[in-house]
């Protein structure tokens, strides 16, 4: 799990540092964290395994305060990529229920080892829908995508 945490802090990083994704996300994402009302946030168990997501097409509602609990059931490590999502949506924080917390703007993906959980909190912004895949060499061929609507 502190794997995990170390990539998501160093992609985070990276991302911030170089500017060249900061445009693209959610400028007021605080402000908007900030506002919400988390005694309201709806909770969600996303499951993934080997080659699936645990849903089809998960519809959100903009501006409802949200927990993504990302659960690994495979024996392979998992990604939860949606770079589209990520920049629709303010991020509060991804956390792990055994390593801590971080909280950063901006993610592209996601990593899971085997038996991992990590919790996304955020508010949808952007209406649409977004791609969700595995980048793991051959796990998209093999069906690892869903999609993400914002109403």
């Amino acid at each position: 799990m502190k794997k995990v945490v170390s990539s998501i802090v160093l992609g985070a990083t990276l991302l911030l540092s170089s500017g060249v994704f900061a445009e693209s996300y959610i400028t007021n994402a605080s402000d908007i964290v900030g506002a919400a009302d988390w005694d309201t946030m709806k909770t969600i168990r996303i499951e993934m395994d080997e080659f699936e997501y645990s849903f089809e097409n998960l519809e959100l509602e903009a501006n409802q305060p949200y927990k993504l609990e990302l659960v690994n059931i495979g024996e392979k490590k998992h990604y939860f990529t949606a770079p589209e999502f990520y920049r629709a949506i303010a991020t509060r924080k991804v956390q792990s229920n055994q390593d801590g917390e971080i909280k950063a703007p901006y993610f592209t993906a996601i990593e899971l080892m085997v038996g991992g959980q990590l919790d996304l909190y955020f508010v949808p912004v952007t209406q649409g829908t977004f791609d969700v895949f595995c980048t793991i060499k051959g796990h998209k061929d093999e069906g690892m995508e869903s999609t993400i609507t914002i109403k």
